[in-house]
C-alpha cells in the first residue's frame, strides 16, 4: 500500500477525510465524508449496509440491504443509493446529536415570587469526572445563582421551583 492511500492527519492531529481516495465499488463506496460497506447480515441470510463517517471507528448506521437478482449476492451500490444512504446517515447522526445536546443541556422557566426565573442544568459527561452545574437567570439574563450538582440531578418544574424558593441554596441530592 502506498502512503497516498493511508489516511493522513493535519498538523493539529485531526483526521482528514480529504486524504481518503474516492471509491466506487459494488460493495464499497467512499466519498462525501462517508463510507458505505455492504456486509453479510449476521442475523439472517441477507445483507446489510454499514454507513461509517470518515474518522469514526464504528458505523453511524447499519441497515438492511437488497438482494441482487440472483437472490444470493447483494445488489451493487450505485450513485443514487450511496447519496440516499449518506443523507439518511447524516440525518440519523444529526438527530442523535440533538437528542444528546437536549439531555446534557436542560432548561426550564418557572415563576417564583412573581418573577420569571430560567433554571438550567448543564451536564459534562466526562469519563473520569462527570459533573454538572445548576444555574438560575432572571428575565434580563442576569445570573442569579449557580451551584455544582451531581450529573444525575433531575431538573423538572418541581425541582426548579424548590431551588428558587430556597433562595438557591444547594439542592439536596437524591
Amino acid at each position: 500500500m502506498t502512503d497516498s492511500l493511508i489516511p493522513q492527519t493535519d498538523l493539529s492531529g485531526e483526521f482528514s477525510s480529504e486524504d481518503l481516495p474516492k471509491t466506487q465499488e459494488a460493495r464499497l463506496w467512499r466519498g462525501d465524508g462517508w463510507t458505505a460497506r455492504v456486509i453479510k447480515n449476521e442475523d439472517d441470510d441477507g445483507w446489510a449496509v454499514a454507513m461509517i463517517r470518515d474518522g469514526e471507528p464504528e458505523p453511524a448506521l447499519v441497515g438492511p440491504w437488497t438482494m441482487g437478482r440472483d437472490k444470493k449476492n447483494p445488489k451493487p451500490l450505485d450513485v443514487n443509493a450511496f447519496n440516499t444512504l449518506v443523507k439518511t446517515a447524516s440525518e440519523f447522526v444529526r438527530r442523535h446529536e440533538q437528542q444528546l445536546h437536549a439531555t446534557l443541556h436542560q432548561r426550564i422557566t418557572v415563576s417564583v415570587r412573581s418573577a420569571r426565573i430560567t433554571v438550567s442544568l448543564d451536564i459534562v459527561p466526562d469519563d473520569e469526572n462527570p459533573h454538572a452545574s445548576l444555574t438560575a437567570h432572571d428575565e434580563a439574563g442576569e445570573l442569579l445563582a449557580g451551584v455544582a450538582v451531581s450529573p444525575s440531578f433531575k431538573l423538572n418544574r418541581a425541582s426548579a421551583e424548590a431551588w428558587s424558593e430556597s433562595n438557591f441554596s444547594k439542592p439536596a441530592e437524591r
